[in-house]
């Protein structure tokens, strides 16, 4: 789908759903990080508008299993119109935390688990419906037939409009999709993370319509110094230069600059640096400019 005005620097339109080309992650919003009061919330939700991101990344697991509670109180206090904004979490991960039972970290993917977490993020996000359901991780033990009886009736209450799953590989997608359907993966991809590009998966995607979504997009270069990052912030350093912008938007431009079209799932809560994300959208890589990444990652040639 070919990006023109405006409009489509800030958002794509795949399977049902619209979201924005930069989707806010939430992970670190609160006591899993920053611990973010209501009105540091609500600041950081009016920036993300104002800066053409409008797509908010939850679980319900986290900041074990506070987050979409405080976000959701902060949500209803900012009086942001519920229809300009595109929420999405995800559900299946049975952590052990002071607000569950569990013994031992599992999955459970059974229909009245995956009917009642949604229906727990809805309350605790102070919505009456997800634009996006993910299921977590996927489990050995999932039942593909429950899982399309839970996604199923969530869909024909309205309490989800679309569904995915979450660091699936494609033998897994294909097995929940000869149940129902499967539009969105979100997987660990960036330029240090480079196996969904080469084992298939971003192929699989683009051949069944899948849009993928990449959490970590910035990868091991502001959290590493092993030589890969050092490698691969020396050339992003030359592109920043070349390019005049940051170096984490070449690392997200290079993301973007993929044919599947990917949407990274950015968990900055700086606002001058949110101000700044939707610039990666403009940023046109040139091929060997893309593919210098590509080798500085490696350490070696294309093959």
């Amino acid at each position: 789908m070919p990006f023109f005005n405006l409009f489509n620097y800030f958002f794509v339109t795949m399977n049902t759903s619209t979201f924005s080309r930069i989707i806010a992650g939430t992970m670190t919003w609160g006591i899993w990080g920053k611990n973010l009061n209501e009105k540091q919330m609500i600041d950081l939700m009016n920036c993300c508008l104002e800066n053409g991101i409008s797509t908010f990344d939850h679980a319900d697991i986290y900041g074990g299993y506070t987050t979409e509670a405080s976000f959701g109180k902060a949500f209803k206090s900012s009086d942001i119109d519920r229809e300009s904004v595109q929420l999405i979490s995800k559900c299946g991960i049975q952590y052990t935390s002071e607000n569950r039972k569990n013994t031992i970290k599992h999955y459970d993917y059974s229909k009245s688990y995956i009917v009642w977490s949604v229906e727990q993020s809805l309350q605790n996000l102070q919505t009456d419906y997800l634009d996006l359901l993910l299921l977590h991780r996927p489990s050995p033990l999932m039942q593909t037939d429950e899982i399309a009886e839970a996604i199923d009736s969530l869909k024909n209450a309205g309490k989800i409009k679309d569904f995915g799953v979450s660091n699936f590989t494609p033998l897994q997608t294909d097995l929940i999709r000869t149940k129902t359907e499967v539009n969105y993966n979100q997987i660990q991809f960036s330029v240090t993370d480079l196996s969904p590009m080469l084992d298939g998966s971003l192929d699989h995607m683009q051949l069944h319509n899948i849009s993928p979504m990449a959490w970590n997009p910035l990868g091991s270069v502001f959290r590493s110094d092993d030589e890969k990052s050092k490698r691969v912030t020396s050339q992003a350093n030359i592109l920043a230069d070349k390019y005049e912008v940051s170096i984490d938007l070449i690392l997200l431009g290079w993301i973007m600059r993929h044919p599947a079209k990917i949407f990274p799932v950015c968990g900055t809560t700086d606002l001058l640096r949110i101000s700044q994300l939707t610039n990666a959208t403009k940023i046109d890589l040139a091929l060997e400019d893309w593919f210098s990444l590509w080798v500085a990652s490696t350490g070696n040639k294309v093959p």
